[in-house]
């Protein structure tokens, strides 16, 4: 009886570089979303931080209420809010622009 798989036939081979093509393009599009994520959470936890601290030390209603601890959440939640939205963004615009190149080298 005949395998039904046949290996190396031409559609296995197309439908396993498109799948590697694929995964090379997502890991790239990953690849960029954390680089902007990063970027995005050290400039977000900076522009926290510095009115945070400053308003610790000043206000009085700070200076009794926030401690050490939420003065740190406080810069971190923004920080990490910044990266997930920022590497999101960043991965689906990746993402929608290689998906309208692929469109277009199929149709051309």
């Amino acid at each position: 009886m005949a395998n039904s798989n046949v290996t190396g036939s031409p559609l296995e081979k197309t439908s396993l570089a498109s799948l590697d093509q694929r995964l090379t393009m997502a890991k790239r599009c990953s690849r960029e979303g954390v680089k902007a994520g990063a970027k995005a959470a050290v400039l977000a936890g900076i522009a926290t931080a510095i009115p945070t601290l400053a308003s610790a030390r000043m206000l009085p209603w700070a200076r009794a209420n926030l401690n050490h601890s939420a003065q740190a959440l406080i810069i971190s939640t923004v920080a990490g809010a910044a990266y997930f939205i920022v590497a999101d963004k960043t991965i689906l615009a990746t993402a929608r622009q290689n998906s309208f190149k692929q469109v277009s080298n199929i149709e051309g």
